[in-house]
């Protein structure tokens, strides 16, 4: 009965610790404040870069596109870098298209920056001319979609081009001035000649 009784006592003594360590555990729950949920963050714009762009050459879509034709064209020697990044929205891109020999076509994704470090030395060293000879315009607000067609010569009096192709240009006017955002391109090769509805005057 003895051993009994000390068994019932270290049982209700457990118990009683139990029930408090729970007791004491709800009071730190309820003091705890509950973690306050993180709202989600709103993407932001970029933040727009001191344009060094001569407000002629971003005044008007025509004017923008004249601009990006004229500054990579010439004859051999340097070309104006500063003058093409100024043309770009912050985070602009330049998109080459092709098919490649094994068939499929690809793409690969430029900045501004890497657009002059891999066709600047080229272009400099051979000379290049680009002409735009056609265009159709999408417009709405303050965005647009111009595509241009353009035809390249590596020197002015070439009597023939030695490539064809289509700029996909995206376009935003913030209120001050046009943007290019991107520039989307593909050459005409053998299996993809040029439409005549993309070789008419200009709409």
């Amino acid at each position: 009965m003895e051993q009994l009784n000390v068994y019932l006592h270290f049982v209700t003594r457990a118990a009683v610790l139990v029930a408090l360590m729970m007791l004491l555990g709800a009071v730190a729950a309820g003091q705890t404040p509950s973690p306050t949920p993180t709202p989600p963050s709103t993407p932001q714009m970029p933040p727009l870069p001191v344009s060094t762009a001569n407000p002629a050459d971003v005044a008007t879509m025509d004017a923008i596109v004249a601009a990006l034709y004229d500054v990579i064209s010439g004859p051999p020697g340097p070309r104006n870098w500063d003058r093409f990044r100024s043309l770009f929205y912050p985070g602009a891109r330049l998109i080459p298209t092709g098919i490649r020999p094994t068939g499929e076509a690809g793409s690969r994704v430029l900045s501004p920056d890497d657009y002059a470090a891999r066709s600047g030395p080229l272009l400099e060293e051979n000379g290049f001319f680009e002409r735009e000879i056609s265009r159709r315009t999408e417009k709405f607000a303050n965005i647009a979609h111009l595509f241009s067609t353009y035809e390249s010569r590596h020197a002015k009096e070439d009597e023939k081009p030695f490539a064809r192709g289509i700029n996909s240009i995206q376009m935003m006017n913030d209120g001050k001035r046009w943007w290019i955002l991107s520039i989307f391109w593909q050459a005409e090769d053998p299996k993809n000649q040029l439409p005549a509805e993309y070789l008419r005057t200009r709409n």
